[in-house]
């Protein structure tokens, strides 16, 4: 599976541009704020139906412009298939396959895999619990339908028992009967909600592991703790437990919404005990298990979308990283970077097919190949 061709119109900081890709190896070169991250965010649309970067679709609309479209033609199963994506506006947004809408989003998900390491996954491990449940959960929803119906189910019944416990709040009264419609809801897809992270997380941390002792520099003791209320009692138990902090903060104070991961490093948090070195393979070592993930629950290749992480990472790593590309494990990737020679170093080394792109200014321009370095 690959990418064959994107078509970016009003999109961020493009008013139009159109690019051919190769089935392995893509580079975009170019100064910070020139455009190449973005080329990367549309590739990650067409995807997961998002952007990596902005929450509000609307933020991706290039100024003073009403919508934006993405078209992109995947090559899957020896089939080529249009996907368009299109954002207006005040309008919600329309997801094609083929020139036919889709349903749902969801039907999406899962059908063209990608993975992103950017310079912004530190944030995985300097921000709060509700970003690393996002990463979770997304990992899990591209594999399993029923989960991120699961997921968007109780965000609703969240929002209504919130809404419930705010007006009762307001009328000093509590009402059994309507507490318990949303409580017994709750309880049924909470809880298996929470049995998918535990089934999830079993099989992810040791693959996990085994990328960290690849990508680091020395073999070190790492681990995913997932905390949720309900390793320790019944979703039923917790809801009638903080029934009366609940009625006092007219907030849900229990449930998977509370849930976690500690990310720990020879037993301690890493976010207060691991260097920057420790970090960065870390967070590697969390994007790789994740691709590792994909890839055998979908059995194809997803595209990996490399951001700008050159200029961030020692030889060493590059190096761990380049003999996973160089051996076709990682099907197409997509880099950036502001250094052209050092991206033509890098991959002249292996004997891979490749394209080289600068970007300026919202104008993208192919370069010479980059040649493999003669013996």
């Amino acid at each position: 599976m690959h990418l064959k061709s994107i078509h970016l119109i009003n999109f961020k900081n493009y008013e139009e541009a159109e690019i051919t890709l190769t089935s392995n190896i893509n580079c975009f070169v170019g100064s910070n704020g020139s455009g190449k991250t973005n080329i990367l965010d549309a590739v990650h649309y067409l995807s997961l139906c998002r952007s990596y970067m902005n929450v509000l679709d609307r933020q991706n609309i290039r100024f003073d412009q009403q919508f934006f479209a993405i078209q992109g033609t995947w090559e899957k199963d020896a089939q080529e298939i249009a996907i368009h994506c299109a954002v207006k506006s005040g309008s919600k947004k329309v997801f094609k396959r083929n020139k036919k809408e889709y349903e749902r989003l969801a039907d999406h998900i899962g059908q063209f895999p990608a993975v992103m390491i950017s310079p912004y996954d530190r944030d995985l491990i300097s921000e709060g619990s509700e970003l690393r449940r996002k990463w979770m959960d997304g990992i899990i929803s591209q594999f399993d339908r029923q989960y991120l119906e699961s997921i968007q189910k109780y965000g609703k019944i969240l929002d209504q028992r919130n809404a419930l416990l705010k007006n009762m709040q307001e009328h000093r009264l509590f009402d059994r009967d309507a507490i318990d419609v949303w409580n017994e809801q709750m309880s049924a897809i909470g809880t298996e909600i929470h049995q998918k992270r535990q089934d999830f997380l079993k099989d992810f941390i040791p693959i996990f592991q085994e990328r960290y002792n690849f990508i680091g520099l020395v073999a070190e003791e790492v681990q995913l703790e997932y905390r949720s209320q309900l390793n320790d009692a019944t979703f039923d138990a917790l809801l009638l437990a903080y029934e009366r902090k609940d009625a006092f903060t007219h907030y849900s104070n229990a449930g998977t919404h509370k849930d976690d991961l500690i990310f720990t490093i020879k037993g301690h948090p890493i976010k207060k005990f691991g260097s920057q070195g420790q970090q960065k393979s870390f967070i590697i070592a969390l994007r790789l298990a994740q691709y590792d993930w994909l890839k055998k629950q979908l059995n194809v290749q997803p595209v990996l979308l490399l951001d700008d992480i050159f200029d961030k990472l020692d030889q060493e790593r590059v190096k761990k990283l380049l003999q996973l590309v160089s051996n076709n494990y990682f099907g197409q990737v997509l880099v950036t970077d502001t250094d052209e020679p050092r991206l033509r170093a890098i991959f002249q080394t292996g004997d891979f097919d490749s394209k080289l792109f600068r970007v300026e200014n919202g104008v993208i321009q192919e370069l010479p190949k980059i040649s493999a370095k003669k013996n």
